[in-house]
């Protein structure tokens, strides 16, 4: 994982470094344990996920296990059977195959594993070490140093878990609809799945750029702007009541673009006049934006989902420059009228200007990206589109590379990344449409998904007991809540089925079932009448039943799990843990009394603990948290 190794490198600074920043490990970590404990719990910096943290003790024991062989980097991921351990290193076979018959120290790969643990620095993270097959290390956390590292949560926030990233700015590029169209189901999975990314990104403290590239400027403006003249001849006075409902004047204008050759020519001239900066043109073209823009905006509000535009036309003006920088590197070729980019790999060249002269796709998106690189100074960027357009993604991330703008090694900064994304389909496994075959408009569903869970939640008794805001709320969140993580929980390179009544389930993988899981440990905190906030001041939390040490491990964990997804650009990876989470806390609830027991206090702060990394999780899935249900 190339998050996590280059971490480590950045963390094993020698001891002559200047004092490490925030974002590196405790300076009392090789210290006696209960020292180390002590001084972790007063402290509150990051130091970056668990597995960073083991991985660093790793690297420790490699430079001085093996200083000979370089550039090994830790390999170190979580126990598959709990009954060795939490976290194993599987650098040993690796070194053997490298120095066999030059070191005559090891005669095997488990003894490589033994070394390694021998030189494995003394450390508050470590309980125990042991070394199996064919030099599997083992590493057994230390209980107390899991109990106050949840605690140092409690007390200080769930910030302080965040994993180290080597990226400080990023841009994700989401949602993105067209200018005059409305967003449907297609702009369900762009805006739920950028979203997720983004605020895991902004969770590990990364300064996010999130782009609305919507597409305001296109053939289809000439159309729309003629349409509004030679419909509205006064639309000037009448301003926005002369297109009335977009959508309506949309169809109309297209109807008579495909009708009417002599339209069609004069919606080209449009065109023309638009992008020549003509007064008259600008100001309807801007008039038909700022309907549009207002249509969006609702939903994304719905979805509390912020983001920033910056549409086609505002990279528009770059263009030229773009392209003149592109020729003086002798990248742009004639083609049949047309001029192009040889990109290796394809057959068919990237086409950057049209015949008739017009710019397309490629060349927003390299002046897109050039500005990105040179104006934002960004170092990450993400595109999160569906797959249909991933070759055309390939095809300009190539053109850069070949322009100079992007490192020929894919590890290093800057770096970009097409997010691709399967089909939404429906039950009858077909791309999801209404009955009259017309694309699912995303407020409808939006609408369906509230009203339903509405209905679940008045069925349930609970119009009786809430006042009419909170059960608007709460309908909101579950609705909403369960579009969202219908969506996340799957592989977003797969298509996946849209169904209400799985979506809305109260049992198995929903976002409902997760919700009402979070608003029962509320519960259950609220029963006891003890002040929670008192207790993480003044309690003490102990993982004393296996069950409980299993749930405590689990939340520790948290801040890996983010930062797989973020290698992986998969935001199923969180909901996995989030259900996951949700299981072992039922088994722990099951098994050890809370309330009234003579653990209570722990227990208490365990089950705090766990709603806090429950509701993180939903904050990072763009879910709102209900307390009660």
């Amino acid at each position: 994982m190339f998050l996590l190794h280059k971490t480590i490198a950045s963390l094993s600074a020698s001891s002559s470094s200047p004092p490490p920043p925030p974002h590196t490990v405790y300076s009392c970590l090789f210290q006696s344990s209960h020292q180390s404990v002590r001084m972790m719990a007063a402290l509150d910096v990051q130091v970056g996920s668990v597995r960073q943290q083991v991985a660093k003790l790793v690297k420790e024991s490699l430079n001085a296990t093996v200083p000979e062989v370089a550039d090994v980097e830790p390999l170190v991921s979580a126990c598959n059977n709990a009954k060795n351990g939490d976290y194993q290193c599987n650098n040993a076979m690796g070194i053997w195959a490298k120095i066999k018959g030059k070191d005559a120290r090891f005669k095997n790969p488990n003894a490589i594993g033994q070394e390694l643990a021998r030189n494995l620095p003394e450390s508050a993270v470590v309980e125990s070490t042991s070394v199996a097959g064919p030099g599997f290390l083992n590493v057994v956390l230390s209980t107390l140093w899991i109990e106050q590292k949840i605690h140092q949560m409690l007390k200080h926030g769930v910030s302080c878990w965040a994993p180290v990233l080597t990226v400080e700015r990023a841009v994700v590029d989401f949602s993105s609809p067209n200018i005059a169209k409305e967003m449907h189901v297609g702009h369900l999975r762009s805006t739920i799945i950028g979203d997720s990314i983004a605020s895991m990104l902004e969770y590990c403290n990364v300064t996010v750029l999130r782009r609305n590239h919507v597409g305001d400027w296109g053939t289809q403006f000439g159309m729309l702007i003629e349409y509004l003249f030679e419909e509205f001849p006064n639309w000037e006075e009448i301003q926005e009541q002369a297109i009335g409902d977009l959508q309506v004047f949309y169809k109309k204008a297209k109807a008579k673009f495909d009708a009417d050759p002599e339209f069609k020519k004069r919606s080209q001239k449009a065109v023309v006049s638009l992008q020549g900066g003509e007064e008259k043109y600008v100001l309807a073209w801007r008039q038909i934006c700022n309907i549009s823009r207002r249509e969006f905006n609702v939903v994304y509000e719905r979805l509390h989902v912020t983001l920033e535009e910056k549409g086609e036309s505002f990279y528009h003006p770059y263009i030229a420059g773009v392209l003149k920088e592109l020729e003086e590197k002798n990248l742009i070729e004639e083609s049949e009228g047309a001029r192009v980019i040889t990109v290796p790999g394809h057959t068919i060249p990237l086409l950057v200007v049209k015949g008739d002269g017009g710019f397309n796709y490629a060349s927003t998106d390299l002046s897109a990206l050039w500005y990105r690189l040179n104006e934002e100074a960004a170092q990450w960027i993400i595109y999160v589109t569906d797959v249909g357009q991933s070759q055309h993604f390939d095809m300009f991330f190539k053109a850069a590379k070949r322009a100079g703008w992007l490192p020929e090694d894919e590890s290093k900064y800057p770096k970009v990344k097409h997010v691709g994304f399967g089909l939404v389909l429906g039950t009858d496994g077909k791309r999801f449409r209404t009955r009259s075959s017309e694309v699912v408009r995303l407020v409808d569903l939006l609408d369906e998904a509230k009203s339903r869970s509405k209905q679940g939640l008045v069925d349930r008794g609970r119009e009786g007991e809430w006042t009419p805001e909170e059960l608007e709320d709460a309908s909101e969140a579950l609705g909403y809540g369960a579009i969202k993580y219908a969506d996340l929980k799957n592989n977003r390179t797969t298509n996946y089925t849209f169904n209400f009544d799985q979506m809305l389930d109260i049992r198995g993988n929903t976002a409902v079932y997760l919700l009402y899981a979070h608003a029962r440990i509320c519960s259950i905190i609220r029963k006891s009448g003890k002040d929670i906030e008192e207790l993480k001041q003044t309690g003490t939390l102990k993982l004393s039943h296996p069950s409980e040490r299993q749930l405590g491990l689990q939340l520790v964990r948290f801040g890996e799990f983010v930062e797989d997804a973020l290698t992986d650009l998969l935001p199923n990876t969180l909901c996995e843990y989030l259900y996951s989470l949700s299981g072992m806390f039922t088994e722990f609830y099951t098994i050890c009394k809370v309330i009234n027991s003579e653990e209570e206090t722990s227990r208490l702060l365990l089950c705090e603990a766990t709603a806090t990394i429950m509701r993180e999780c939903f904050k990072l899935l763009g879910i709102t948290p209900l307390y009660r249900l």
